[in-house]
């Protein structure tokens, strides 16, 4: 059947980000969808952010597309051109290699729940806010100059 049963797909709070990175995303729980329901071309995750979790730190991609779909509660998308609400409905879409870093961040008091569509693959990622940056094919963050953390 194709209706997913979400209660059956195991959540994460997993992140690979270093130790001085990852405490705004300790609030983040995601179900990766995609391997469960057999797809390949692209990857989805239904994301519940807990009051004052990020989605991420605030990056872009320079060979995925991401779309986010609001589903219930409210962040506040953080990107280039400032601040902007994200409720229940809204969507967001981050073009490829635009150099728009993002993230979306609960500030509210109650949690906040998104589906997150993108290309599973492996590129580069940039960070403009901290020192990291993922390197295509290196599989973890590294610092901007490429050192290891």
């Amino acid at each position: 059947m194709p209706k997913l049963d979400l209660d059956a797909i195991p959540q994460t709070n997993a992140t690979g980000y270093p130790p001085q990175y990852a405490e705004v995303v300790q609030g983040r729980w995601y179900r990766r969808l995609a391997p469960v329901a057999g797809l390949e071309d692209f990857g989805a995750s239904h994301v519940v952010l807990q009051p004052g979790a990020w989605s991420a730190q605030r990056h872009w991609h320079e060979g995925e597309d991401e779309l986010v779909v609001m589903i219930a509660g409210e962040a506040v998308l953080v990107d280039e051109t400032g601040e902007t609400p994200m409720r229940a409905g809204d969507v967001a879409a981050f073009p490829k290699n635009d150099g728009n870093g993002h993230v979306l961040q609960n500030r509210s008091g109650a949690p906040c729940i998104f589906v997150a569509i993108g290309r599973m693959a492996d590129t580069a990622c940039h960070y403009p806010d901290i020192d990291m940056h993922l390197f295509a094919g290196a599989g973890r963050q590294k610092r901007k100059d490429g050192s290891d953390f």
